[in-house]
């Protein structure tokens, strides 16, 4: 374990580098861009008979790593926590039930949009994937990355209610994404479909109890916090909560992202408000950010690196480009729709559904669950589909959302 992480971390460091040097994109966009340039070019050596072994030692590398363990029950909680830290709740507040509607709502409808569509599409492509894969592939592809988008959000001058909405949307939906897509995991393994009752009663359980639990945990770290002043000791505290509470909640079978989330809102507010010095607040805020930044660059790092472990073939690059299609036309109708068209409820300026629609940026959570599922025909086809929609989205969406907020909101046209 302690060679992977080495390698992971030389690799990540040496491709930040060549990205701030050479090639000056946004730093996770550009690191990724790099590790998948270098692996196709060891595919197509390898084509030549010119790797000398290069791609047999990186997909050896890659097959040592479980992604999708390393993301959900390690990277995931730490993420999600340093996101929702730095989140103002008195400001969402005021956007709190615009938040919950895109959240939950938009991501149960996108689930069956992208899934009926998936179903409705593919078969034209000559795929045949059943019914509850494409539901799958909905679950998993729904929740939007908030990493990429946050950064391009300030710099292009997006107005702060707007920042708020992506930033509460794409904390809170990667935890309703993962529900949604173990119940209709569970009904695979299990081929029965569960009543309405047992359905409901699932979501309750993991969502409400990570949200109840996320509140304990919070609200008992923020008392520990009140109780010391000594950064080292506060700063150990917070990632104590996290990587124990993470764990916990796995243990009782709630949500452990939105758990995360929930605990990071108060220690950010709350605690960082009451319970924490000038000196402490500094420190936290400056752990947090570096090793979120770390975090990211080595998980898009990995992304680019999977691509030698996907199986291509001309029927699913075709598929992936559907994929895509069906994803944005999904996230326009389930988000940028009703944006749009209710403008009282939201409160957003206008050209903010455009915005939402293409700045529903796809990431590591959707890989890491499409390779957790169980081996056979269909994963494979989900992982490649999966594949393609999120490089898709980070590469040509991440890299032109500023675009298209400085002409749809900032520009007003």
């Amino acid at each position: 374990m302690l060679d992977i992480s080495a390698v992971c971390l030389v690799i990540t460091a040496l491709l930040a580098y060549l990205n701030h040097r050479f090639v000056r994109l946004p730093t996770t966009i550009g690191v990724m861009v790099i590790a998948l340039g270098l692996s196709l070019a060891i595919v197509m050596l390898n084509a030549l008979g010119l790797d000398h072994g290069l791609r047999q030692y990186e997909e050896s590398f890659i097959r040592s790593i479980d992604f999708s363990d390393v993301l959900m029950q390690g990277m995931l909680s730490l993420l999600l926590f340093a996101g929702a830290l730095h989140v103002d709740l008195s400001e969402l507040k005021s956007y709190r039930w615009q938040v919950v509607a895109l959240a939950l709502a938009g991501t149960l409808a996108s689930t069956l949009a992208v899934g009926f569509g998936m179903r409705t599409v593919l078969p034209w492509i000559g795929i045949e994937l059943p019914l509850l894969y494409c539901l799958l592939f909905g679950a998993l592809i729904s929740p939007t990355d908030p990493i990429a988008v946050m950064g391009i959000l300030k710099s292009a001058g997006a107005p702060k209610n707007l920042e708020l909405v992506v930033a509460g949307e794409s904390l809170f939906n990667d935890g309703i994404g993962v529900v949604i897509f173990a119940l209709i995991l569970g009904m695979l393994t299990s081929g029965s479909v569960p009543t309405a009752g047992a359905a409901f009663e699932l979501l309750a359980r993991e969502a409400g109890g990570g949200i109840a639990f996320g509140l304990a945990l919070g609200y008992t770290t923020y008392r520990l916090l009140k109780s010391v002043d000594q950064y080292q000791v506060e700063v150990l505290l917070t990632l104590a909560a996290v990587l124990g509470g993470y764990a916990l909640a796995s243990h009782l079978h709630i949500s452990g992202p939105l758990a995360m989330v929930v605990t990071g809102l108060m220690i950010g507010n709350r605690g960082r408000a009451l319970a924490m010095s000038d000196t402490t607040r500094r420190y936290i805020d400056m752990f947090w950010e570096l090793l979120d930044e770390i975090l990211n660059a080595v998980l898009f790092v990995l992304i680019g690196m999977e691509v030698l472990l996907i199986a291509f073939t001309a029927p699913l690059l075709f598929g992936g480009a559907a994929a895509i299609a069906v994803t944005l036309l999904a996230r326009w109708l389930t988000v940028g729709v009703p944006v749009g068209t209710l403008r009282g409820f939201f409160r957003l300026p206008p050209g903010s559904s455009r915005v939402l629609t293409w700045g529903g940026l796809r990431g590591g959570i959707s890989v890491a669950l499409a390779l957790s599922l169980p081996a056979g025909e269909g994963r494979d086809t989900i992982l490649a589909l999966t594949y393609c929609v999120v490089v898709f989205s980070i590469l040509v969406q991440g890299l032109s959302i500023g675009k298209v907020i400085e002409r749809a909101v900032v520009r007003g046209r």
